[in-house]
C-alpha cells in the first residue's frame, strides 16, 4: 500500500473548536511575580486524510472505511502541565471507539511523553519502538521566531501571531516517513560515489505559524514549540493543526512536572538514526521473502 499522505484540515477544525475555550476566572493578574503558580493547557488536534493516486482508485464508500479506521491517528487530546521554567506535554489517550484498542502501530512514531525546561534549555522524551523504551536528552528546538502585529481572540485571550520556519526533520525526529529512508539512500549513494559535486543536499523545512498569547507569561507551547513570549494556544505546522480547547490556571491540587526517567539514553538524532536503521531492516526482510 502506497503511503498516505496526511494534512490538516485548518478551517473545519477552527470552526468546530472556535469559542470553546474553557478559562478559569481565577487566573491571578500578577503570574508574572508568582514563583509557585501553575496551570494546564488542554489541547485537540485534527486532521484532515489525503489519499493521493492511490485514493483515486477507491470508492467513497472504501474511502470512508479506511478513514474511520484511521480516526485515533487524525483526532488527538493532549495536556500540557507548566509552571514558569517546566512543562510536561503528553497525549491524553483514548481507546478506538471502533475497535475498542489504541494504535499500536501508530505510537511506534508518535511523540511519547515530553518534558521541557526553558531555564536550562533542556528536553527530556520517553519514547518506545517495538517494544524497547529509549530516553532521548536533548536541547531544546533552536526556533527563531517572528514575532507579528497580527492579533485574534482564542476564547478570552487576546493572542499575536508569530511564524518561523524549520528543519521538518528536526520537528518530527521521533516520527518515520519511507521519504526519509529514500533520502537516506541517496545520500549514502552519493557519498560512495565519485562524484565530484560538492553542493550540499537541500534540507525540508516547514513553515510553523503560532498564536501565543502574553496574558499567560510563560514560554511554553505543544509538542517542540516554545519561546515565545506568552503560552502558545495555537500553532499549525505542515501535517499539524494544534488548538488549546482549555485551561486551567492555579488549581486547588498540586500539579506533578517530572521528567520521564525509564528508557536507554539517546539523542535526537541517534534516535532518528535508529528508526531508519530499523525500518531499512524490515524492508530488506519483505523483499528476501519475496525473493525466495
Amino acid at each position: 500500500m502506497k503511503s498516505i499522505l496526511i494534512k490538516s484540515s485548518f478551517l473545519l477544525f477552527l470552526v468546530l473548536l472556535s469559542g470553546q475555550l474553557n478559562v478559569n476566572e481565577n487566573i491571578s493578574k500578577d503570574v508574572e511575580d508568582s514563583d509557585d503558580f501553575q496551570g494546564q493547557a488542554f489541547y485537540a488536534s485534527k486532521s484532515k486524510m489525503e489519499l493521493g493516486r492511490w485514493g483515486a482508485r477507491l470508492s467513497e464508500a472504501q474511502k470512508k472505511q479506511v478513514e474511520a479506521r484511521l480516526k485515533n491517528r487524525l483526532e488527538k487530546e493532549y495536556i500540557l502541565t507548566f509552571n514558569k521554567e517546566e512543562a510536561l506535554f503528553y497525549e491524553d489517550e483514548k481507546l478506538d471507539a471502533m475497535t475498542g484498542a489504541t494504535d499500536s502501530w501508530g505510537k511506534n512514531f508518535a511523540p511519547g511523553r515530553q518534558y521541557k525546561n526553558v531555564k536550562t534549555n533542556t528536553q527530556i522524551q520517553s519514547q518506545e519502538f517495538y517494544g524497547k523504551k529509549f530516553l532521548v536528552k536533548d536541547k531544546l528546538q533552536d526556533i527563531k521566531w517572528v514575532l507579528g502585529k497580527e492579533t485574534k481572540q482564542i476564547g478570552n485571550y487576546t493572542c499575536f501571531k508569530a511564524t518561523a520556519s524549520v528543519p521538518t526533520n528536526d520537528l518530527a525526529w521521533y516520527d518515520f516517513s519511507w521519504s526519509r529512508l529514500r533520502n537516506t539512500n541517496n545520500i549514502e549513494m552519493e557519498s560512495d560515489s565519485t562524484n565530484t559535486n560538492t553542493e550540499e543536499p537541500s534540507i525540508a523545512m516547514t513553515d510553523v505559524e503560532a498564536w501565543y498569547s502574553p496574558q499567560i507569561p510563560v514560554g511554553h507551547g505543544p509538542l517542540e514549540f516554545w519561546g515565545l513570549p506568552g503560552l502558545i494556544l495555537e500553532v499549525s505546522a505542515g501535517n499539524t493543526t494544534m488548538l488549546c480547547t482549555k485551561i486551567v490556571m492555579n488549581p486547588k491540587e498540586k500539579l506533578e512536572i517530572e521528567a520521564p526517567d525509564k528508557g536507554k539514553e539517546i539523542t535526537k538524532a541517534k534516535y532518528q538514526e535508529t528508526i531508519v536503521n530499523k525500518m531499512k531492516e524490515f524492508r530488506n526482510n519483505r523483499m528476501g521473502r519475496r525473493r525466495g
